[in-house]
């Protein structure tokens, strides 16, 4: 799965030159948290919540709310913007943007084909990555199969899947330190024979989980 395959593209973009209070109002109007800054198409920032409110005045500070709005308006997102934007391209593979946003501690990328944005992708995108691959909401059961990691293995499992006529809709292989664990969501079939046909080969099954639309 590619960036691009989950990216919100062509996101909502500012200037400069837009004012604080300016950028706080269309965060709050379309429910933004963050937004990147641009010079035409070019990438030159991006401001989010967190850096406004690291670099503005508290409501706990001696200014009057009429002060502290008159600032806001005034001010421009040019002064509190990241200049050094962590950035990845929409044909990189989903699990390099995750891997770029643990090593930097931050909740988004935005996505660019040259310095020209072109998405935006965030945590919640991945999260919704990682549920739609293991497919929480599909309707079947889910069986979780400790395995001996060796050649053959999988094509055996889904065979005998294949033998009762399963449709498997989502497959997923988990290696850990002490054994590998194959989790298979399939429908069309009975879980319960399909559990005692897995273990009738040599195959117990750790986990069996099933849900209906």
């Amino acid at each position: 799965m590619l960036v691009k395959d989950r990216m919100t593209a062509n996101p909502y973009c500012i200037s400069k030159d837009t004012s604080i209070s300016a950028a706080l109002d269309l965060m709050a109007e379309r429910d933004f948290h963050r937004i990147p800054v641009v010079a035409g198409q070019n990438l030159v920032g991006l401001v989010t919540e967190g850096t406004i409110a690291e670099n503005t005045p508290s409501k706990a500070t001696s200014l009057s709310v009429y002060e502290l709005n008159y600032l806001l308006a005034k001010s421009t997102v040019e002064s509190v913007m990241i200049k050094d934007v962590v950035t990845i391209h929409p044909d990189a593979l989903l699990e390099e943007a995750a891997v770029l946003m643990r090593q930097h501690d931050i909740g988004c990328l935005v996505v660019t084909e040259g310095s020209k944005v072109v998405g935006i992708i965030t945590q919640n995108d991945i999260f919704e990555a990682f549920i739609d691959l293991l497919g929480y909401y599909e309707e079947g059961s889910r069986y979780v199969i400790p395995v001996e990691d060796k050649p053959g293995i999988l094509a055996d499992l889904t065979g005998l899947f294949f033998g009762e006529k399963a449709q498997i809709t989502n497959l997923a292989v988990y290696r850990k330190a002490e054994q590998t664990d194959v989790v298979i969501r399939a429908r069309g079939v009975d879980p319960k024979g399909m559990r005692k046909l897995l273990e009738d080969h040599g195959y117990p099954v750790a986990s069996l989980i099933t849900r209906a639309n």
